[in-house]
């Protein structure tokens, strides 16, 4: 960032960019991972907000993942409504948040692999309130139906999830941070 305030014209079009692709990932690409449990779906939007917070650190990842979820949340994934834009940003932001200032303190391979598994993690755990607040809400079923499907499906499904996704941004963001960062 150019200072602890502001962020620089390449910076804002960087996560601009960054977040277009994380609507059209989400938009394009979103299948079950459970067949159990077919209304929980896969999808690679965090891996361009991940690759931000590893670029430009987690403030940047978190106000990302804020304009992505509203975005989102307002279009391609309307019918979860403020629900969804507020698990949207609980999940990526517990994640973003977690990995980003693990790796902003030591921007090496290994810090990366391990910032990257912490987010995974708490991801997961965030998923396990946040689901026991909001699914009862959202499918009009009782606390004790989603407790249920605990383990059987939403603790697997966030952690599968969450693991895919800071996977491929393992693999990917050496290789493109110089295009984002612009050296």
């Amino acid at each position: 960032m150019a200072n602890s305030n502001k962020f620089s014209t390449r910076q804002l079009v960087s996560m601009a960019m960054l977040g277009a692709i994380s609507i059209v990932l989400v938009s394009a690409i979103h299948f079950p991972l459970i067949p159990a449990a077919a209304f929980l779906e896969y999808d690679p939007a965090d891996i361009p907000i991940l690759i931000c917070a590893f670029a430009y650190g987690p403030t940047a990842g978190f106000i990302l993942t804020a304009v992505v979820s509203f975005i989102q949340g307002m279009t391609v994934s309307a019918q979860s409504g403020i629900i969804g834009i507020v698990m949207h940003i609980f999940a990526t932001g517990c994640c973003v948040l977690v990995a980003g200032n693990i790796y902003k303190k030591h921007k090496t391979k290994k810090t990366a692999v391990f910032a990257l598994i912490c987010g995974a993690i708490a991801q997961t755990l965030a998923m396990i309130v946040m689901n026991m607040i909001f699914t009862p809400l959202f499918m009009g079923a009782p606390l004790e139906v989603v407790m249920s499907m605990m383990i059987p499906a939403i603790i697997p499904f966030n952690g599968l999830k969450a693991g895919i996704n800071c996977a491929i941004t393992f693999f990917l963001y050496k290789s493109i941070s110089h295009l984002i960062k612009g050296h």
